[in-house]
């Protein structure tokens, strides 16, 4: 049994004040650009064509991601406050505003931020799509293996009662009882799907530019999350209602899709290699 209490706040400069959650952030951004700057070179893509990548996947993954957990998760509320879906500010009883921070972002809205951010990418630079999505399917498990580490910080996302003194208490949410860090084992299974990817690049890279990482990465990462979900309580109370009734919660629903796709692509979908520039060695 770990009694989980960390510090919200990673570090303080000043009046500066840095927490964990952002700063895990900031870190599984910068590593992934310096993974996909290596990918690119090995794919003897231009430089300049890789500068404007960072941006365009910054944005789509921030927009994505709160859009997706107001409409998904909350959809009565943020639909009658829409100006607190882009701003980081929450109007309380009295009608006054407070910084909030972005409280609510979620990973199937931020992977649609992403293949929408890509395809205006493409449609600016030229590189090939799918040679583009292969290198973001190799690069999203570290940003998301950092994103779930931000989360245990938070002490959120928690998982279900363990009902034995195995699990983690998160002392943060006034607690005494363990709960199954669900955090902890989704950063770690993405760590493992990161260097999977790496180890079948080396070993296949012909296969970049046929949608195999890109596909290879959606079933992965969405397949571990429709089971890990079955071991995390649900996000919103409304939930359980869903749960009771088909046993499923809605990250479980959002999941499904994002596998069909994957499966498409990793077995060599016709829209994959009619977009592709090579064939599966």
């Amino acid at each position: 049994m770990i009694f989980w209490n960390p510090d919200e706040v990673a570090l303080t400069l000043g009046p500066l004040t840095f927490r964990w959650y952002a700063v895990c952030w900031c870190i599984g951004l910068a590593l992934a650009y310096l993974l996909a700057q290596w990918l690119y070179k090995k794919q003897n893509i231009p430089q300049e064509k890789f500068e404007p990548l960072f941006f365009y996947v910054f944005v789509g993954t921030l927009l994505g991601a709160r859009l997706g957990h107001c409409l998904f998760y909350e959809p009565g509320y943020f639909l009658s406050h829409p100006i607190e879906m882009f701003l980081p500010i929450r109007q309380d009883a009295a009608g006054g505003w407070h910084f909030t921070g972005y409280a609510g972002l979620a990973s199937h809205g931020g992977t649609i931020g992403i293949i929408i951010a890509l395809w205006l990418y493409v449609r600016r630079t030229g590189v090939n799509i799918m040679r583009v999505v292969d290198t973001m399917g190799l690069v999203v498990p570290v940003t998301a293996c950092a994103i779930r580490i931000g989360n245990l910080m938070n002490s959120e996302i928690v998982g279900k009662f363990t009902g034995s003194d195995y699990g983690f208490v998160f002392l943060q949410n006034h607690e005494q009882l363990p709960r199954h860090p669900a955090q902890l084992y989704e950063a770690i299974a993405y760590f493992v799907f990161l260097w999977i990817g790496l180890w079948l690049f080396r070993r296949y890279p012909k296969r970049m530019g046929t949608g195999f990482f890109f596909g290879f990465c959606l079933t992965s990462i969405f397949t571990f999350r429709f089971f890990i979900e079955f071991l995390k309580d649900v996000q919103e109370q409304w939930e359980l209602e869903m749960v009771s009734a088909i046993g499923l919660n809605q990250g479980q629903l959002l999941s499904i899709p994002f596998i069909i796709i994957g499966l498409y692509a990793l077995l060599g979908g016709k829209w994959c290699k009619k977009l592709g520039e090579t064939q599966k060695a």
